[in-house]
């Protein structure tokens, strides 16, 4: 039995597949509320940022990063704000992206024309890469251009730098939940199924993953010192870190942290060893500050890349026929 080797370029009918889902990303009126739903919410927690800040707005050196940090009852930071957000935007665009081609009976006449599987769906992954890119940019310009009109200063050289690396740490974020939802697309052939599985995701990882790892780490590494004064050891504490590190969103939120907020030197256990010779309270450069969360940004990205290759796997066993 001969194996059928692949004929022409494997990247035939790739810009169709990507301009085409792009298209429909963008016009379709699902993303237009989700869109609204992350500008409204946005500018809602920078314009109250702004009013706080016209008062000092020569003391602080930093005073454009904080429009991202800044946290003001009843709203929450604008980095809250798209921790929460962008995971549902990315669901949205990927829950219904491969069963929808099920549902309509369209996939076999997709894949009768010289377009490959992997094509396809990295097509459509990348679509989606590509609209959350736009949208994220849009907003990221919106909040700079509302700092520059309303505060009347320029932002720095390094602070720009900062907020450009804020937003590919957001877009890798967004990346990540959007392989999940092709992930169940894939899974499922109901789009209610999939959306509803990668929402069950999403909620483990944002809420119950930071209540539930404390208790699993009681359980795997018990300490008599836990016991008996209710204090974690080293070994728990570096578990706990490590589990919870496992979460997007924990790597979302150290990388975040790091990037906006300069006087960050370290992220988790921190030793007084580490500290000597440090001026506390001083910046760090920008340099230092990307090698200091490198490995949660590479994370990111490794993840979203492992699920979108675990979807691939599933998606070339599938019968497309059924």
């Amino acid at each position: 039995m001969t194996r059928r080797q692949r004929e022409g370029s494997p990247w035939t009918g790739f810009s169709a597949v990507f301009l085409k889902e792009l298209a429909d990303h963008l016009g379709s009126a699902r993303m237009r509320v989700l869109e609204w739903l992350v500008l409204l919410t946005g500018i809602a927690a920078v314009v109250a940022a702004i009013q706080d800040f016209r008062a000092n707005s020569g003391q602080d050196p930093f005073l454009f990063l904080r429009l991202f940090t800044y946290a003001k009852d009843p709203l929450p930071a604008f980095v809250s704000l798209l921790s929460f957000l962008v995971p549902i935007v990315a669901i949205g665009l990927g829950f219904d992206a491969v069963n929808s081609e099920f549902a309509r009976r369209t996939l076999g006449r997709v894949l009768a024309q010289p377009i490959y599987r992997d094509v396809l769906l990295f097509g459509k992954f990348l679509a989606g890469v590509a609209t959350l890119t736009i949208s994220l940019l849009a907003l990221w310009l919106l909040v700079f251009g509302l700092g520059l009109v309303l505060l009347g200063v320029a932002p720095s050289t390094e602070e720009a730098l900062r907020a450009l690396t804020f937003l590919v740490i957001a877009i890798a974020y967004g990346a990540v939940w959007l392989a999940v939802a092709i992930l169940f697309s894939v899974l499922f052939r109901s789009s209610a199924t999939a959306a509803l599985a990668a929402l069950g995701v999403w909620l483990l990882f944002s809420i119950l993953w930071p209540i539930l790892v404390p208790f699993a780490v009681r359980i795997l590494v018990p300490s008599e010192l836990d016991l008996a004064f209710g204090i974690p050891s080293m070994e728990q504490l570096g578990l706990q870190l490590s589990l919870s590190r496992l979460s997007p969103n924990t790597l979302f939120g150290e990388s975040v942290l790091a990037v906006l907020n300069p006087g960050t030197r370290a992220l988790g256990l921190v030793f007084p060893s580490q500290l000597r010779g440090a001026i506390p309270g001083a910046p760090l450069p920008f340099e230092q500050s990307l090698l200091l969360v490198w490995p949660q940004i590479t994370g990111l990205i490794a993840t979203a890349i492992l699920l979108f290759a675990a979807t691939y796997v599933v998606f070339q066993r599938q019968e497309v026929r059924a």
